[in-house]
């Protein structure tokens, strides 16, 4: 953290510091109850910060920080991934890297399935965590992040349609269905004053809102 972001109010500009369509469109839906201005780095033609970092909140620091310099509004970055226990915490910070400059996901699931076979590992041993961490930034460079995490295990072979990245082949402990298989509402888990968040970038969010937004 260094400083203090400013607190947002119905009317203001906020810049997604995403080119991920599907990260930006979880975003969007999260956002939408306040009445912000959303906007995304895509349609603002920004370019991508090389994400040098070794964690996710440093990751997220360096989008959010790029995006409210080149802007000159407040940024929401989020940085998340995967961490596999068996993998060593694996793909983790690396998680969209894994999936290669075409973003196929498909190969990257496949990837993570087999190292984890390459390891006989277990059913026991299929255990991860999505994490999500989002960190507003300010043009002067202040930015602060809030931390999400959700446990669950890897199932073969994907299942689902919804979402997108790994949703397909994480399914979220205590429950049946992967993310893949969940509404955007079902995996959020939760609608402004109702109920828990449920997804690790919802969890994240719900922070982020009670800080910034006013949300409780």
């Amino acid at each position: 953290m260094d400083g203090s972001a400013a607190t947002l109010k119905p009317g203001d500009t906020l810049v997604v510091a995403s080119h991920n369509s599907g990260k930006v469109r979880e975003i969007y839906e999260l956002v939408a109850p306040f009445g912000l201005k959303v906007i995304s780095a895509a349609e603002l033609d920004l370019p991508e910060p090389e994400e040098t970092a070794t964690t996710f909140e440093g990751n997220a620091a360096i989008k959010a920080l790029a995006a409210a310099k080149a802007s000159g509004h407040l940024a929401l970055a989020d940085d998340s991934g995967l961490v596999v226990d068996a993998l060593g915490g694996d793909p983790g910070v690396q998680s969209a890297r894994w999936a290669g400059p075409g973003k196929d996901f498909g190969h990257a699931m496949s990837l993570v399935e087999d190292k984890l076979r390459a390891r006989g590992a277990t059913a026991a041993q299929r255990t991860a965590r999505f994490v999500a961490v989002l960190c507003l930034a300010s043009p002067g460079g202040a930015t602060e992040s809030w931390r999400g995490e959700v446990e669950g295990t890897i199932v073969w072979p994907p299942r689902g349609t919804q979402g997108f990245g790994y949703d397909p082949f994480f399914q979220p402990l205590g429950h049946t269905r992967t993310f893949g298989e969940m509404s955007a509402e079902e995996k959020h888990g939760w609608k402004i004053g109702e109920g828990a968040p449920f997804s690790h970038r919802a969890r994240a969010f719900a922070a982020f809102a009670a800080a910034k937004l006013g949300a409780r």
